[in-house]
Parts: C-alpha cells; structure tokens; sequence
C-alpha cells in the first residue's frame, strides 16, 4: 500500500480515504477485541468498570458497521479492493475473535497494565473529531496527512499511551510516599468535598500551573532542552505530531502535573475527566485546522495560540507555554498574541535532528555538552 510522502492532499472521492479509514477502523475493533480476552493485562484498571456488557457490544457493533461501510465505499469509488480488502479483513477477524469470545473472565491483580484500550479509545474518537477538522478546514492548505515523518508521530502516539498506566505507577508511589507524613488530610477532604465543576477547573488550573513551571525549565536548562527539542522538531505540525515527545520528557512532565491531582485528592471522577480533557485539548493544540475561535482564544489555549509556541523563529520559542489557560502565559510575562496572524513555518532550523524515534531517543544523550 503507498502512502504518498509529498505535499499532495487526499481528495474526496476517490476511494483513498473511505479505504484507509476502514484500515483504521478494522484495526481499532481488533485489537479492542483483543483487549476483552486480556483485560488484566492490557486494560487500563481505572476503565473497566465502564466496559458494561452493553458498552461494548454497542461500541464493536459500530466500529464494525461504520467500517465495513468505508470499506464498500472505497470498493465502489475505485472499482477495485486493494485498500478496502485489507480493512474488511480486520473486521471479519474482529468479527470472529468477538462472537468466539468466552465471556466474563476472572479477575487477576497485576501490578501495572499495557494501556492498549487506552490507546484505541483515544486515538480512535481523538481522529473521529480532529481527521474531519483537518480535511475540511485545514490551515495549512499544501500539508497532507501521510507526510514524511507520519509514522514517526504515529508511533510516539502509540507508546506513549501503551505506558500511561506503567508511567502512573511511576509516578504514584514517589508521590504518595513522599507526602504521606505531612498533614494535608484535612486538604484533602476539602478538595474532595468541592462540586465537580469547580473542582474540575481547579484540577486543570493546578496541573497548568505545574505544566508551565516544568515546561518553561525545559526551555531554559540546556540539558533538559535536549530532550525537549524532539518536541519542537515538528516541521509538518498536525493532531498526531504533538505525540512527538521524547521519554524523558514525557516521564518528567506527567510527574509534575499528575502528582497534584494524586496528592491533593482530587475524585476520581475528576482525574477520568482531566485525561479526557486534557488529550483533547493537547491534540486541539497542533492540530492543522483554522477555525476561529473567537473570544475564546483568550479562555482557552487554541491552534493558532500553541503553533507560535512551535514558530521556526527562534524568538517565539519561549512564549505560549500553557496548556489550558492563556492568562496563565499573562500571569508570568510570557503570552504571545499575533492577532489573526499564524507563523509561517514550525520547527527548528537544526540540521543535526535525525529522524525517526528510535534516533531521536538517542540523540539528546549523543549530544556534546
């Protein structure tokens, strides 16, 4: 199958992208599938409680009906099945693994999970909302989907949720631990006490505060810089890229903006919803879309907000750091507001990036000091 790697966009209608999303769809139910026959492996613990008998059946029924529904209409419009064929094998694997499945397996206690159900929901209702935005209202008009480093960004997505459960684990217990002999139960049970909504916008205001403090070092200490640049390495920025973070850089950050939510005891409920929020929000971000937000760029940090963050000109590297909250960015000096203009390109003019993930994990340790 060719993925074309020039500046050469998909266009409707001609089976291309019917075909590839039913690919996309057929994986998604395999390997959720899989999932129901793993659960204490490769589910994420904090989500089985939602996976209701009804819940998947309804989830799998559609995933099969939206794809083997691409599938025909890719077969239609290119009057041959070489994309769709591969998407329709995936659902009819989906289809046995499902209809074979045993049903109700025991529960074993495991000490960490691969988060591979993570992984699906997320990537799956995150590029159900952001592939539309950016085949529809694209920013960049000459960016196609299947740029040069696609994969490359796909496969940050894909590890980097695979180990959200191990990375919890990483950075719980430190937390837990190291704050368990000071006196903030009574903090605790007042946080826990707040109204959802409120106690939602302190969660995310928090974890902000924490996010710019960690982000702003990462700029400003050399060493650090090295393992953050893989991020501003992005040339091509879409919804997928802002998965491109090194390890490092991924451990380092999630320990500073979850360990808030774990310590001052926020609700559950409350912690489910800010990893919902803040992976839309996170991906809203870089994604290649211009719609105009409006007033609401001054609430909420917005494409066009986060991409001078990521401008190729060297003076805009250290503005916008926020994640959630612009006036946060006003709050330290740092808040950048072009009005309606965008940077021209993204990226860094450094000539020694490699690419690839496996490169780009390496590098900042080959670097000379």
């Amino acid at each position: 199958m060719d993925f074309k790697t020039e500046n050469e966009r998909l266009k409707i209608g001609e089976g291309k992208i019917s075909g590839y999303l039913s690919i996309f769809i057929g994986v998604c139910s395999f390997l959720f599938t899989v999932c129901l026959y793993f659960p204490n492996v490769l589910t994420t613990s904090e989500f089985r409680h939602l996976y209701t008998e009804g819940f998947v059946e309804a989830f799998i029924l559609s995933l099969l009906v939206l794809g083997i529904g691409f599938a025909l209409s890719s077969f239609i419009l290119r009057k041959k099945a070489d994309i769709a064929a591969i998407g329709l094998g995936f659902l009819l694997s989906t289809i046995l693994l499902f209809y074979l499945f045993p049903g109700q397996t025991s529960e074993v206690s495991t000490l960490f999970t691969i988060g591979l159900d993570w992984l699906v929901l997320d990537i799956f209702f995150t590029s159900a909302i952001f592939i539309p935005l950016e085949l529809f209202l694209p920013k960049r008009l000459d960016q196609t989907k299947f740029h040069s480093e696609w994969r490359t960004d796909l496969a940050y997505f894909i590890y980097s949720h695979l180990l959200v459960q191990i990375l919890g684990i990483i950075i719980r217990t430190p937390a837990v631990v190291s704050f368990s002999g000071l006196p903030i139960a009574e903090i605790q049970s007042k946080i826990s006490a707040i109204a959802f909504p409120l106690q939602l916008f302190l969660a995310l205001f928090i974890t902000d505060l924490f996010q710019w403090t960690i982000h702003f070092l990462f700029h400003k200490v050399p060493f650090l810089w090295r393992f953050h640049a893989i991020h501003h390495s992005i040339k091509e920025i879409d919804w997928l890229a802002g998965s491109r973070i090194h390890l490092i850089d991924l451990i380092v950050v999630r320990s500073f903006t979850f360990i808030p939510i774990y310590v001052l005891g926020f609700s559950n409920a409350v912690f489910l919803t800010y990893l919902v929020w803040v992976s839309i929000q996170a991906v809203l971000a870089h994604s290649n879309t211009r719609i105009n937000f409006g007033f609401l760029k001054y609430i909420f940090v917005t494409p066009q907000y986060h991409h001078w963050h990521h401008s190729a000109e060297a003076e805009y590297y250290d503005r916008n750091f926020a994640i959630h909250f612009p006036f946060i960015d006003m709050i330290f000096g740092t808040y950048l507001d072009k009005g309606d203009e965008w940077p021209s390109k993204t990226g860094l003019n450094d000539p020694e990036m490699p690419k690839g993930i496996l490169k780009q994990t390496i590098h900042p340790f080959k670097m000379n000091k």
